[in-house]
């Protein structure tokens, strides 16, 4: 905790000192506490912070009182989102064990729509995101006007964060020619979707594993994986195929270190009905079915923080019209569902959501065990 202050002391505060009643620290101490006890909105963030005023006061100097909601929001849209990620990124490095460190990491990167961002002039925000799977955190992210500006914003956010050694996952949108050549450039490998966005290239390889042959020969070899899982009342049969067969692709040149293809193989079965699904992928990894399959299911790691962010945190209902205050309370939020990840309660096996929850009764008690792990 003494060490989050040090750091929090060094944010640029570009207001104008003399008027300055409140400190850069205060507010996000206040953001940080309230959001994870349950506050959403920056009435509730300003509420929890005079209930808790007392307690606020062992960590931060409050010396002119709690600040309000509105004073809140404007330190908030002031701060650089570039400065609050690095805060985050430093306390993740004071948790980091190093467990798992030779194992090679999935970054999945993918963007999400913060859709109570917009009025009838603007555009909502866009931010995209570069999540470890294996840590469980934001290592970037960068904020667009819109959907179709992911393209632009996915190299810039891989340029900030260190990738090299690791594998990049990325759906179809962001399978580019020039996002492959960044991938490469910084010494990472990837797995990327493909679909019909890019020419030809999902018919070649669909129509390659379509051949009854090749399946059947890649189903005797160490490029195949199946596994059976039952979840909600269905059974979800997967099988990966992943092989370095590719010298018949006349497209193989256009994507930097292409050394391999893959395919997911979904069954659903639920009572009498059964369903298939095909998805298709590029990427720099040799044969490695173990890693291949691991990236392909990992990618649902940033789209299950997306979910969080709206079920847990309730983001897209939130009305900050502010694009900075917005993105900074993003940054917050993925902060704390990293912490509650690490909080147990009672013993007792909950959703995040309800960990919230529980702790807006005791954030004292909660806070201070999240501290000293």
């Amino acid at each position: 905790m003494e060490q989050l202050l040090e750091w929090m002391e060094i944010i640029e505060d570009v207001r104008q000192h003399r008027k300055v009643r409140h400190s850069i620290k205060d507010i996000l101490i206040i953001m940080l506490f309230a959001t994870l006890a349950n506050a959403d909105t920056w009435e509730q963030i300003a509420d929890f912070a005079l209930w808790n005023e007392s307690y606020l006061k062992q960590y931060i100097e409050l010396k002119n009182g709690v600040p309000s909601h509105d004073t809140i929001q404007r330190v908030m849209g002031m701060i650089r989102p570039e400065n609050l990620q690095q805060l985050h990124l430093k306390w993740q490095e004071l948790l980091d064990s190093n467990e798992g460190e030779k194992l090679k990491k999935i970054i999945c990167v993918d963007g999400k729509t913060m859709r109570s961002n917009k009025r009838k002039d603007t555009k909502p925000c866009h931010i995209v995101s570069a999540w470890s799977r294996e840590d469980g955190f934001c290592l970037g992210q960068k904020a667009v006007d819109e959907k179709s500006n992911e393209i632009t914003a996915i190299p810039k956010v891989l340029e900030s964060i260190e990738i090299k050694g690791q594998v990049v996952t990325i759906d179809a949108m962001g399978t580019q020619t020039a996002i492959v050549e960044t991938i490469r450039k910084r010494r990472a490998d990837y797995v990327l979707a493909v679909k019909g966005n890019q020419g030809s290239l999902e018919a070649d390889i669909r129509l390659y594993f379509e051949d009854p042959q090749i399946r059947a020969g890649l189903g005797k070899s160490t490029g195949y994986k199946k596994t059976v899982e039952k979840a909600h009342g269905q059974i979800e049969i997967r099988e990966y195929y992943q092989t370095q067969d590719i010298g018949w692709m006349h497209q193989k040149k256009q994507w930097k270190g292409l050394k391999s293809i893959g395919m997911e193989k979904k069954t659903i079965r639920k009572g009498e009905t059964e369903r298939e699904e095909y998805r298709y992928y590029i990427s720099s990894l040799l044969e490695d079915i173990e890693l291949f399959e691991r990236a392909v299911r990992g990618h649902w790691a940033v789209e299950s923080m997306h979910w969080h962010l709206d079920v847990t945190f309730k983001e897209d209902a939130n009305t900050t019209l502010d694009k900075t205050a917005a993105q900074n309370q993003n940054i917050v939020r993925k902060w704390c569902l990293s912490m509650l990840k690490l909080i147990e309660i009672r013993g007792t096996k909950m959703s995040l959501r309800r960990k919230r929850f529980n702790i807006s009764f005791a954030p004292a008690q909660f806070i201070e065990e999240l501290m000293k792990i």
